[in-house]
């Protein structure tokens, strides 16, 4: 039997498929190659080029392989790109969600893993924030993903397919030794950003803001190492096999770290100074962001392992030997 990894060449998705491999599941990969890359793809993982909203592409995955479970990771996933371009995200993410699920109603697979977002919580009323909280998305990508659970939920109560979707917020790092990594092209997470200046890449990393309630002004988000993240999907999958029921879990280390205490690890990991720029606010750019994993160790029996230095020493391992990711 064969789990099917949507978006296998992606970040997160890449790292999903090494930690699949690395226990011996036999694994699928489907990957536009739009944003994911070539080179993550691992040999020991059958590759097929496609798009999921491709019905003929998924009949050929499904019809020649034995697929028990599908991790779900093939979406546009930027932000503000969302909101110049709602109607990509809504053609990529839902279209791509349905016909994923038309297609495992086709071939009789009932087990499904959603890579979801803290985005869908919108401005939260409250920290930690648990998955009970208000949805109410502030932008088109957390949108998205919020109408993907729903088609879910009710395709789940119409014909019985099981999925966990695992809500998280910030994911860094890389996989021991650094053979992968992060390369996002444009670069928008914090931690490759913060590299770039000990690398030469840029001059400073600027901080948007340091007048926020928060101990050190700046804000507070909540960070989780990446293959922290692929051992819950994997724990994920195996809470389906053993027939669990719909689950929707947060995942995050229930404390989160400010941008100054993020830069100021990243000095010690690397040896090096790195210079600050103050900018001004951005507009809906929250004090304070950080999730309850509570229910995830309830019923994945999951919680995170890795520390904040760990997390950023893996990734400056990754980024000094591919200071242009992949495309070196």
């Amino acid at each position: 039997m064969a789990i099917l990894v949507c978006g296998g060449a992606g970040y997160i998705g890449s790292h999903n498929v090494r930690a699949l491999l690395a226990r011996g599941e036999e694994t699928i990969i489907i990957d536009n190659f739009l944003t994911g890359h070539r080179g993550s793809v691992p040999a020991g993982a059958r590759l097929y080029e496609g798009d999921i909203r491709d019905a003929a592409i998924l009949d050929q995955v499904f019809g020649e392989n034995d697929i028990d479970a599908v991790l779900h990771f093939a979406a546009s996933s930027l932000v503000g790109e969302s909101m110049e371009k709602p109607l990509k995200y809504f053609n990529n993410n839902v279209h791509g969600m349905q016909m994923l699920l038309e297609a495992m109603l086709r071939h009789d697979v009932d087990k499904l893993v959603f890579s979801s977002s803290a985005a869908v919580y919108g401005e939260p009323e409250r920290v930690p924030i648990e998955e009970s909280d208000p949805t109410r998305p502030c932008n088109p990508y957390g949108e998205s993903k919020l109408i993907m659970e729903t088609i879910m939920r009710w395709v789940g109560k119409a014909h019985h397919i099981r999925s966990v979707s695992l809500r998280y917020f910030n994911v860094a790092g890389a996989w021991p030794g650094g053979e992968i990594g992060e390369d996002h092209r444009p670069e928008s997470h914090l931690i490759p950003l913060i590299l770039q200046v000990p690398l030469g890449l840029r001059e400073q990393i600027t901080v948007f803001g340091q007048d926020y309630p928060t101990p050190d002004g700046t804000c507070i988000r909540d960070y989780l190492d990446v293959t922290d993240l692929a051992d819950a999907h994997l724990r994920a999958v195996d809470y389906l096999r053993r027939g669990g029921a719909s689950e929707i879990c947060n995942l995050g280390n229930g404390r989160g770290f400010s941008v100054m205490e993020m830069i100021e690890a990243a000095r010690r990991v690397t040896g090096q100074e790195i210079k600050i720029a103050v900018g001004p606010r951005r507009p809906g750019d929250p004090a304070r962001l950080v999730a309850s994993a509570a229910r995830a160790a309830k019923v994945l029996d999951w919680r995170p392992e890795t520390g904040l230095e760990d997390m950023i020493a893996s990734a400056w391992e990754w980024h000094k030997n591919h200071p242009h990711g992949y495309a070196r």
